[in-house]
């Protein structure tokens, strides 16, 4: 029989069982874990921009004529934006750049009634006993699904770098999906942003094995260093590849392989930008007036790679062609393979172009 109930709860409504004491925030089968100063502002920040957030869970009894409601699964979210609204910590800039360093009392009076109305999902339970609670505490935290690389890496890492892959995943991710780059559950489990960080890095530092992204969580995770710089020409890069070619068409190409996209998008930066780790003996000027050009010498690699793909024992197939192909097949994101991917796409647009 179905002992609980689906409600939504605002943020003020927490705020006054807390000021009247009617809210237990630290029942004695909660965990103790506490949030770090990125973790609150992440949550505030979810909040601000009006996202939902994971439901709260919570049983209630009657005391002495009073409604008392005990979180059994939510405190530390609860705690942050208590914390927050007494003015105990600010937003990050990792986080939210237009609201960077605001806390709560220095919000506008229209902004703190928007924070205040913010509605919290709530599973609200009746009239259970100290060992049903447990019972439910116990199963609420054993459906959990093994989390991937990249799932791992965002449920550590809250800073710059993290947001940065973040939020260039979510820009590009129709891209992704309407180019064949990307497919919908692999984006489910974080696929987009996994791919914007790797390509993020070739950007702030060289074009390197995929192994190495968590170094640049850390190192960016309270210092934005370069990480702004990074993501205009981020966009530059994209807004290139856009134009060569739109992202239906970019699809019916090799290109759409991840590991072959990644090699596109190298190729194309170090063109625009130069990164590190690759010759600057193959780099060439591009223009938006030569896009039809690059677009023909991308289109014959991506040809001739099925050709010569096809018959890699001929003794006529182009050696830099086998080379090129083996690259793409074995050790797909080790550094020498994406160095000698990019350096030959550089080779190939540069010899195209004179």
């Amino acid at each position: 029989m179905k002992n609980f109930d689906t409600r939504a709860y605002s943020i003020a409504d927490f705020l006054e069982w807390h000021s009247n004491g009617l809210l237990e925030l630290s029942p004695d089968f909660q965990r103790r874990t506490v949030w770090s100063g990125k973790a609150k502002s992440y949550l505030i920040d979810t909040i601000v921009r009006g996202r939902p957030i994971p439901k709260i869970l919570i049983s209630q009894k009657l005391k002495s004529s009073r409604t008392v409601r005990t979180v059994v699964d939510g405190q530390q979210r609860l705690r942050a934006i208590l914390e927050f609204i007494n003015g105990d910590f600010a937003i990050s800039r990792a986080h939210n750049k237009e609201m960077a360093g605001i806390r709560y009392p220095a919000m506008s009076e229209e902004e703190q009634t928007e924070f205040l109305q913010y509605e919290l999902g709530v599973d609200l339970l009746f009239d259970l006993n100290y060992e049903d609670l447990l019972d439910i505490f116990a199963r609420i935290n054993s459906y959990t699904v093994s989390l991937n690389t990249q799932e791992k890496l965002n449920a550590k890492y809250l800073g710059y770098f993290k947001q940065a892959a973040f939020d260039l995943g979510y820009r590009y991710v129709d891209f992704f999906l309407r180019a064949s780059v990307m497919t919908k559950p692999k984006v489910t489990r974080m696929g987009e942003a996994e791919l914007a960080g790797d390509l993020l890095v070739s950007l702030v530092d060289s074009v390197q094995t995929n192994k190495s992204i968590e170094t640049f969580y850390k190192k960016f995770e309270d210092d934005p260093g370069q990480l702004e710089q990074a993501e205009i020409k981020f966009d530059k890069t994209m807004s290139f590849i856009g134009a060569i070619y739109p992202p239906e068409e970019l699809a019916g190409t090799n290109w759409s392989r991840i590991h072959l996209f990644y090699t596109l998008f190298t190729a194309i930066a170090h063109c625009l930008f130069g990164l590190g780790g690759l010759s600057n003996s193959v780099r060439c000027k591009l223009t938006k007036a030569k896009v039809g050009q690059v677009r023909v010498s991308l289109d014959e690699i991506s040809a001739r790679y099925d050709d010569v793909a096809a018959d890699m024992d001929s003794p006529s197939a182009p050696k830099d062609y086998k080379s090129f192909i083996t690259r793409s097949r074995r050790g797909t994101t080790d550094t020498v393979s994406r160095v000698e991917r990019a350096e030959f796409v550089c080779r190939k647009i540069k010899k195209h172009l004179g």
